[in-house]
């Protein structure tokens, strides 16, 4: 196979994935973004949190919200938990790797506030420690995940939701999971913005 082929193999498959995600999450998305809306709207904030390209989407996240998503608008409160590396690295070395997110949540985080957790396996112990968390604070959560939920799948309340891409391929996932938090960007600013 050339590498031209395979990149357009690889196009496909995206959009194959993509295709049949929108089919069974769009409804979850839109769930998502309402609370995400709403949680702005009262004037809380939205923390985010993953590992690897799952920090580099939380890290987008907030990005989009603190300056702007499509559109010329205020900036909106969230906090990548990602992005510090003083405070990563002090919690992970005095503690444990495991609480790097929860320790900045039981600091940082209030009632009224939402999660935004992402792990494309659903099974990274420090983002279900930052679901547990943000429970703790009687924050709202919202998971990304992808395979069969995981253990963060187990540990979701009936206020949480969860957008599950159904694909077992890590890249595949991250690529559904930017399109998702597009989606919610979007809403969001509609929502809020008109």
């Amino acid at each position: 196979m050339s590498s031209e082929e395979r990149v357009q193999q690889i196009f496909a498959e995206s959009i194959k994935t993509k295709q049949e995600a929108l089919k069974g999450i769009s409804g979850a998305i839109a769930l998502a973004a309402d609370v995400a809306s709403q949680c702005l709207k009262d004037g809380f904030k939205i923390l985010s949190c993953g590992n690897g390209g799952s920090a580099a989407d939380a890290q987008h996240f907030s990005s989009e919200l603190l300056n702007r998503f499509d559109q010329d608008r205020p900036g909106l409160a969230a906090i990548a938990l990602t992005t510090d590396s003083s405070t990563l690295t002090s919690i992970a070395n005095d503690y444990q790797y495991s609480e790097v997110f929860a320790k900045q949540i039981r600091a940082l985080g209030q009632q009224g506030d939402a999660l935004l957790a992402i792990s494309t396996s659903g099974n990274s112990d420090n983002v279900s420690a930052a679901v547990n968390a943000a429970h703790e604070k009687n924050m709202k959560v919202i998971a990304l995940t992808g395979r069969d939920g995981g253990a963060i799948a187990k540990l979701l309340n009936n206020d949480d939701i969860e957008v599950r891409v159904p694909s077992k391929n890590t890249a595949r996932t991250q690529e559904v999971h930017l399109l998702v938090i597009h989606c919610i960007c979007d809403i969001i600013d509609h929502q809020l913005f008109g």
